[in-house]
Formats: C-alpha cells, structure tokens, sequence
C-alpha cells in the first residue's frame, strides 16, 4: 500500500469539509494501524473498485458526527443518531469519496465508489483485522474525523 493512494481522500475530505461545515480541518499525522470499531464511533465505509481495490472507512467519535450533522442541516441540534443523522453523515462520506475518485480519475486512475455503509460500533459482529493508512482531520470547535485507506 502506497502513502499517496490517501492524498485524494485527504484533498477531498479537507476541500468538502470547509465547504459542507464551514471549518478549516488540520491534518495529524500520517500512520498505519490495525482497523478497531472503538465504542461510541461511527463507520463511514466505502468500497472501491477498479485500479485500485478496497475500503476506506471515516470513523468519527458519534458526538463529533452529531455536531457535524447539526452544522450540515443549518444548525437543527441533534441528540442522537437518527435515520435522518445517520443519511446526512453518509452521504459526507459520499461526498468525500465521490470527490476523491474524481481526483484519481483526472490524474489516470480509473475506480468506481460503493454507496455508503454506516456502520456503529456495537452493531460489529466481526473482527476486521485489517492494516489502514490512516490519517486525522481535525476539525477545531467538532472534533476529529479518522480516515482509514485499506486499498491495494
């Protein structure tokens, strides 16, 4: 696995971030860790095919996505993760990826996207021992969005 194949999904996510909520993210440091489903976090995955094969997956502390949610539906506060958070914080997910296989496409790299799968943490029922780079914005004021890039 290459560090650069999450240059894109780090583009897309900082560029669709701003513009979606409204806050310059910074950017930790690059790494690569064992994929854990941590309790009271939200899995964003996606799959991705074609040249490149694989996951990627936005995991976010639940209170960090409902902050975010709150900001993407105009400010309406939420307090838990409803049918209707968990459709907006998905379709930032899209977005993302979306944007970031745009991003491969114009520099040669031919993919395609899955729609998105939310996934919580106590609804994992198996293990996914999988090796990620992994890299995290963070968002001042909301918090930290994990991007975990599993793709060969």
């Amino acid at each position: 696995m290459k560090a650069e194949v999450i240059n894109p999904f780090l583009e897309s996510a900082r560029l669709v971030i701003e513009q979606v909520i409204q806050v310059s993210p910074s950017t930790g440091n690059l790494g690569v860790k064992t994929v854990e489903f941590i309790q009271d976090h939200i899995w964003i995955q996606i799959g991705m095919t074609g040249q490149l094969n694989g996951n990627i997956m936005f995991g976010i502390h639940e209170r960090v996505a409902l902050r975010m949610v709150s900001v993407m539906m105009g400010g309406y506060v939420l307090t838990e993760m409803d049918e209707m958070g968990q459709s907006a914080i998905s379709e930032l997910g899209n977005m993302i990826s979306g944007n970031a296989s745009t991003i491969l496409s114009n520099q040669g790299v031919s993919v395609d996207i899955t729609p998105p799968k939310v996934v919580k943490s106590e609804h994992v029922t198996s293990v996914f021992p999988q090796k990620a780079l992994s890299i995290p914005l963070v968002m001042d004021g909301i918090g930290e969005l994990d991007i975990q890039v599993m793709i060969s």
